[in-house]
């Protein structure tokens, strides 16, 4: 009953601090919009970018419409293919968040399950798991990334390599990810487990696997859910930078990432468009991301106010 009380007042509270910001406001329907466009792509795309029937070649490096040379069919012009550059962007950003939101979901259930386990138990088996954190930390996410897609690479038949790529990609960000998770939940759960309703959950003699997901895990959500928040923008950026390198999606299913590695090649010979509306819509959507999650962690953190 407390728990359902306490969730009532921070919705609330929530709601208020919204309506009265408003930089959260813009993220939020920046953030819509985004997911929006993302999810409806194939209804508000003029043309499929993946399929290769969908444009001519005969229509690449058209400029924006509104310019002198542009075409009334392309409103922000086409790439070197003669792909829609709009339509491009929107399939671009539906797998971005595809592959942005599956590895936080992975990272976000591995880490918390080995946080809670650490700082529940104890032990040899939290002095393992925070020794690895640590390990991790040490290496920059991206390098992690490129490890995991490498050894993945070597390991998968080469026939395999293009029908599990996003598979792979999304493990290899999620692996570079837990360790945040990891670390939250276990401090949460050390706070909680010296509590008197985990005692008496002990008491009664129930499993502690039990106790785990049902006492602690559902009052340590709060921060967890303001790390996933964050970490889905670094996780949109490492795909687009994985893209960008060369070692993420395919070119003929293109992600933000590369779009923008595509447009890099040409922004010196004037194609500037094929650059610079990929590289903004990837900038909008993770600052936006970022400040909800900054807006989330000051709600849920008084202190920060």
């Amino acid at each position: 009953m407390l728990s359902y009380w306490r969730r009532i007042r921070i919705e609330n509270e929530l709601l208020y601090l919204f309506l009265h910001n408003r930089v959260a406001q813009v993220a939020a329907v920046i953030a819509t919009v985004a997911i929006f466009g993302a999810f409806f792509a194939p209804l508000i795309a003029s043309t499929n970018p993946h399929d290769l029937a969908s444009f001519d070649i005969l229509d690449s490096f058209l400029p924006p419409a509104w310019t002198e040379d542009g075409d009334t069919r392309f409103l922000i012009g086409t790439d070197d293919q003669g792909r829609d550059l709009l339509s491009a962007i929107l399939y671009g950003t539906r797998l971005s968040l595809l592959v942005g939101l599956s590895s936080v979901a992975f990272a976000a259930v591995l880490g918390t399950s080995l946080g809670l386990a650490a700082g529940y138990l104890g032990g040899r088996f939290d002095a393992v798991v925070m020794r690895i954190a640590d390990v991790q930390l040490s290496l920059p996410a991206i390098l992690t990334a490129l490890l995991v897609d490498g050894v993945a690479r070597g390991i998968l038949p080469r026939e395999q390599h293009e029908d599990l790529l996003l598979i792979v990609l999304t493990i290899a960000i999620g692996l570079s990810l837990w360790v945040n998770f990891a670390r939250v939940a276990r401090a949460s759960t050390f706070v909680e487990r010296n509590k008197e309703y985990v005692q008496a959950a002990e008491i009664m003699g129930q499993h502690p696997v039990r106790i785990m997901l049902v006492a602690i895990l559902p009052n340590i959500l709060g921060p967890l859910m303001v790390i996933g928040t964050i970490d889905l923008a670094v996780a949109i950026l490492l795909e687009a930078t994985l893209s960008f390198l060369g070692v993420g999606v395919p070119a003929d299913q293109p992600s933000l990432g590369t779009l923008i590695r595509i447009g890099t090649e040409y922004i010196f010979s004037g194609e500037w468009w094929i650059v610079i509306f990929p590289s903004m819509t990837l900038i909008l959507m993770i600052i936006s991301v970022n400040i909800l999650g900054d807006f989330f962690r000051t709600v849920l953190n008084p202190r920060l106010r």
